[in-house]
């Protein structure tokens, strides 16, 4: 009786899982508004994820965590839209996680081969934490080594989604002189499509973004060159920094604790890593839109790139960009400048003119 309740629920489309749990319509097109939002797509694409969630059904997803810190799914619990109770209830079906599910020991692995089994070629595969190539048993779930399991279940995936930096590009147990010798998700998987969801920890919005995306157009989103979705790290954190003004200036803090620190100023000499970064920190932010580590007077550690555990002291100034600080203030000055030739030329044709028609008044005023 229990089985065919929950193979019952499982046929039902989202929109219908919905509208028995009593979410109004209006509710569900706020929803639809803010996913729309969430993935940096416009008003008008409202209606068609409207349209597609309504008749989506719910996807059974797979989560195998590997040499990880479990800070990817804390990450996830504490996403604050979509919260975790909804993602979980209302748009997938979680069927495997060992860290969340009730189930565990022979249960446990009981529910990831029922699942693959019943949902073969159709379910998504997630994974955080590398995976130990150096001796399989540096990592085991269920006596079965990560290699082994990874290659197992992804067999029958639709797609795999790799959350966190230690997935995507084998993270801080990659890291120099990498002892259980860590590789990426990437580096085992070529035959499924992946989404790289780098950050240490990614932020909860951008997986809960990715999942949205996938259960409603069916589809990967638009990847930048390392497989990162491009609605989230399409852009550098300085690009879209709110102190990336004070750079251009020529202004930075010289310690944690100085004036320029006091007043907000570029934390660039301080080693921050936002010019080579590339995430959505500085807009879409940690703690319910709160802040971010820059907003908080800590440089950026360029945590969503590869190997950058190994990129130089996270607290020494980017040797790259140097020259470009020197031309932006150059630039700066020179629109600056240019700026100030413009409008003083302008000032002076406005004056002339003036001049001209006052004087023509002065004549008319004369002939009368």
């Amino acid at each position: 009786m229990s089985d065919r309740k929950n193979t019952a629920q499982a046929d039902l489309t989202l929109g219908e899982v919905l509208r028995k749990r009593g979410i109004s319509r209006r509710s569900f097109l706020k929803f639809c508004a803010a996913t729309a939002s969430m993935m940096a797509m416009p008003p008008s694409m409202v209606p068609a994820i409207a349209a597609a969630l309504e008749k989506a059904r719910r996807p059974s997803v797979i989560w195998l965590s590997f040499q990880e810190c479990t800070g990817c799914t804390e990450s996830l619990t504490r996403s604050h839209s979509t919260t975790i109770e909804s993602l979980i209830f209302d748009h997938i079906s979680l069927d495997y996680h060992h860290t969340l599910q009730a189930a565990a020991g022979t249960h446990a692995e009981a529910a990831r081969i029922a699942s693959m089994e019943e949902n073969f070629g159709k379910y998504l595969l997630i994974v955080d934490g590398s995976i130990p190539m150096g001796n399989p048993g540096y990592s085991t779930i269920a006596g079965v080594s990560n290699h082994d399991m990874l290659m197992e279940t992804a067999k029958g995936a639709a797609a795999v989604i790799a959350v966190g930096t230690c997935a995507a590009y084998g993270g801080i147990p990659h890291a120099d002189p990498n002892p259980t010798g860590a590789v990426s998700v990437g580096d085992l998987i070529k035959d499924k499509p992946i989404i790289n969801v780098p950050g240490c920890p990614p932020i909860p919005v951008v997986i809960t973004g990715v999942l949205t995306h996938f259960l409603t157009f069916g589809e990967l989103p638009e990847l930048d060159h390392i497989g990162r979705p491009m609605a989230f790290y399409g852009k550098s954190i300085h690009d879209r920094c709110y102190r990336r003004p004070f750079y251009d200036k020529g202004l930075f803090a010289e310690t944690f604790d100085d004036e320029g620190a006091k007043k907000g100023w570029c934390l660039y000499k301080l080693g921050c890593k936002g010019p080579t970064t590339y995430n959505a920190c500085a807009t879409t932010k940690w703690n319910d839109g709160t802040s971010f580590p820059i907003e908080a007077g800590h440089p950026c550690l360029g945590c969503s790139e590869p190997d950058f555990w190994d990129g130089g002291g996270f607290y020494k100034a980017l040797s790259m960009p140097t020259e470009n600080i020197t031309q932006n203030i150059i630039y700066a000055a020179a629109g600056a400048a240019a700026a100030g030739v413009a409008v003083g030329a302008l000032n002076r044709a406005k004056k002339s003119k003036a001049q001209a028609t006052h004087q023509k008044v002065k004549l008319e005023d004369l002939n009368k």
